[in-house]
């Protein structure tokens, strides 16, 4: 279930789990929002054929914000056969400019580093924090194995 935004627009601290269709009643209320829902859609769907079993979204797309700019989103790497895996998502140059192009959104393992000095969050970890407040804050997690 998802839980209403706090007063910052932002989900509760915490990983809440959510079905597709719970993600779209959500978080696809308008045209610019479906679009990058669309876009998050087809991402998910690749991993998944990969041997993925969660995504954690982040990013605008995740908060009140009425006209999210995008998506961020980590994928669990346990299980994933890198035959099977887009090249897209290992493709970091250009800011990412690839991922956002094809998907409307960027992507990175969840167990890779986010900083490059300490405390050396993961991504799962980074992403739980309000860059502009630096308060903890919720994201969604997405169980593949059940996606339609």
């Amino acid at each position: 279930m998802i839980p209403p935004f706090d007063s910052d627009g932002n989900l509760p601290p915490g990983v809440h789990e959510a079905t597709w269709g719970e993600f779209t009643a959500t978080f696809a209320g308008n045209a610019r929002r479906k679009r990058l829902v669309e876009g998050l859609y087809r991402a998910v769907k690749g991993l998944k054929a990969a041997g993925c079993s969660t995504v954690y979204v982040d990013g605008s797309l995740v908060t009140a914000k009425e006209l999210p700019g995008d998506f961020d989103g980590c994928w669990e790497p346990a299980g994933v056969d890198p035959v099977l895996l887009d090249p897209v998502f290992l493709d970091f140059s250009n800011g990412r400019l690839a991922q956002k192009l094809k998907y409307l959104g960027e992507f990175f393992p969840s167990t890779a580093r986010a900083e490059a000095a300490p405390p050396y969050r993961t991504f799962l970890e980074f992403f739980q924090s309000d860059k502009n407040t630096g308060k903890h804050k919720g994201i969604i997690a997405l169980d593949l194995r059940r996606l339609p």
